[in-house]
């Protein structure tokens, strides 16, 4: 079992920037390819970025390719998604999800990911 918790949500203007961070806990944490997912209301849960065990692969959604970074510490079991250029469209419930999964061969979905965080809302004013 994996528990995940995440934090650095709040409200931010336009063009500004949020980090994210998501702390596990459990078993064998640092073995799992990490996701940041987000759902907007009346919307699915779509894949933000994600990460693999050991950091050596990435992939992100064409939506926030140059403005958005994945990364972990495995020491800390702690995974970070540092967003930048922030438009009113990056507002959502941000989760954070664990999974035995490969990175980087195909879009992943939310049912790729066995473990999920609460969720912390990002708002972006214009």
């Amino acid at each position: 079992q994996v528990q995940l918790v995440e934090s650095g949500g709040g409200l931010v203007q336009a063009g500004g920037s949020l980090r994210l961070s998501c702390t596990a806990s459990g078993r064998t944490s640092s073995s799992y390819a990490m996701g940041w997912f987000r759902q907007a209301p009346g919307k699915e849960r779509n894949l933000v970025a994600a990460i693999s065990p050991t950091g050596g692969t990435t992939d992100y959604a064409d939506a926030v390719k140059g403005r958005f970074t994945i990364s972990r510490d495995n020491a800390k079991t702690t995974v970070y998604l540092e967003m930048n250029s922030l438009r009113p469209e990056d507002t959502a419930v941000y989760y954070c999800a664990a999974g035995s999964v490969r990175v980087g061969r195909r879009t992943l979905k939310a049912d790729d990911f066995d473990y999920w965080g609460q969720g912390t809302q990002v708002t972006v004013s214009s």
